[in-house]
């Protein structure tokens, strides 16, 4: 009867219902009696609260304009962006789905796209970009104007992240891509996984740091972070010809990875400053220096008070961008890809509340003192993709060496878990729908 929309679930295949096997359901949204919205759901990786997801039912995309796709995902990655957010340290609330990288194949294309057809293989940039505001002209999509326009990250959109617009995330079977002429970049039909899997973000990041120092070939560079980011960093530097890789971290499998595939030297802080480390080995302060970490580096184990695999009580925002300034002579650049956040709502009681604003103790009379240059941001990834794209298909760069795990999207909460808790062996987590 008609009256306010009201759900109901239709059973399909009614031959098998009398059986008392239910095969398949759709729901309906009733609105009057002309009109029923068929309302399809899929599984995606859902926030519930702090260090909380669960993989539950959610509504499918569909097409909102003439210009999306919607991509059947094959592939998605967990980020450790995505840990900021799990860790309850953003603004983030329950019922966001998470993910940004991701590829597929396109199911469904708008009207208006004319590049892409059904079945074509892509990635998926974690950057959603308009293509045609000032900034995306200029190739800076990660911060477009025209995609965010009530979310309070004030330039740049992204999908399945607090404050970068209303993009659901891709850790799912199904996401939209709007503008997907512009943003989904083509792949060939078959092969290389793993490696494309890295081409939304991971390895267009790391390659961005290296580029925000203006790494030249022949140059030393110091890279602080050897996480999946930072790893990425470290393999740019080699491919682009840098004389010395300096990687710091704790975390032993992590500084192997860059020793085995980045040429790299591991400093682990666990066993001395890193700043004088690196200087006694390479003989003074490194040309280049690139931040993969951001506002979540740690003091090393000696000043702590448990031996937890990663104690938040002993976080030091500043601490890393005051060791890069040290390290990197003078006139050299620094490269900021880490995240940092103007608030931390779940900021541990040992950081003060203007660190917690995103205020941090740098030390910038030194900074200043030596001339240096800083650049941050987030990476504009359609600027480096396609020709990371061509280097993996032309056999000059298998970056999936940083991929520890390749799980079922329902394994997703485990993985979290186990990511967040920095287990040894824990580098890259994929996850297949």
């Amino acid at each position: 009867s008609p009256g306010p929309p009201e759900t109901i679930v239709a059973i399909e295949r009614l031959d098998a219902c009398r059986k008392g096997v239910v095969v398949a359901a759709r729901v309906y949204l009733y609105v009057s009696r002309r009109t029923i919205i068929i309302l399809h759901t899929m599984k995606g990786v859902v926030y519930q609260g702090e260090h909380h997801v669960e993989v539950d039912e959610v509504d499918e995309p569909t097409l909102q304009g003439p210009n999306d796709a919607i991509i059947d995902i094959t592939t998605t990655c967990i980020c450790g962006s995505d840990l900021h957010m799990y860790e309850g340290r953003t603004a983030a609330e329950p019922g966001i789905v998470f993910g940004h990288e991701a590829m597929g194949i396109v199911d469904e294309v708008g009207d208006g796209v004319s590049s892409l057809e059904v079945g074509d293989r892509v990635s998926i940039p974690f950057n959603v970009a308009c293509g045609h505001c000032k900034n995306c002209e200029e190739g800076k999509t990660g911060f477009c104007l025209n995609v965010n326009q009530e979310g309070s990250v004030p330039a740049g959109g992204a999908y399945g992240y607090v404050g970068m617009g209303p993009y659901q995330g891709g850790q799912a079977e199904r996401m939209r891509v709007p503008f997907a002429d512009f943003n989904a970049l083509k792949l060939p039909d078959e092969g290389h996984e793993d490696d494309f899997a890295l081409l939304a973000d991971i390895f267009p990041t790391g390659w961005h740091g290296t580029e925000l120092a203006d790494l030249q070939p022949g140059e030393s560079v110091a890279i602080f972070g050897a996480g999946p980011v930072g790893l990425m960093a470290a393999y740019s530097a080699k491919i682009k010809g840098a004389s010395e890789i300096y990687v710091v971290d704790r975390v032993p499998s992590r500084l192997e990875l860059a020793e085995e595939h980045c040429d790299a030297t591991a400093i682990n802080f666990e066993e001395g400053n890193p700043v004088e480390q690196i200087i006694d080995e390479h003989g003074g302060e490194v040309n280049k220096g690139v931040d993969a970490v951001g506002y979540q580096s740690v003091e090393p184990e000696s000043v702590r008070d448990s031996d937890e695999p990663y104690d938040p009580t002993k976080e030091n925002p500043g601490v890393l961008i005051n060791q890069l300034i040290r390290v990197v002579e003078p006139k050299g650049r620094l490269g900021i890809i880490g995240l940092y956040v103007p608030e931390d709502p779940g900021a541990p009681d040992t950081i003060s509340e203007m660190e917690a604003q995103g205020r941090l103790g740098i030390d910038f009379g030194k900074l200043f003192e030596k001339g240096q240059g800083l650049a941050t941001g987030q990476c504009d990834v359609k600027s480096y993709n396609r020709y990371l794209r061509d280097l993996i298909i032309a056999g000059r760069a298998e970056p999936s060496f940083v991929v520890s795990h390749r799980v079922g999207l329902d394994e997703a909460a485990e993985m979290y878990d186990r990511f967040d808790n920095r287990e040894e062996g824990f580098t890259k987590v994929i996850l297949e729908p």
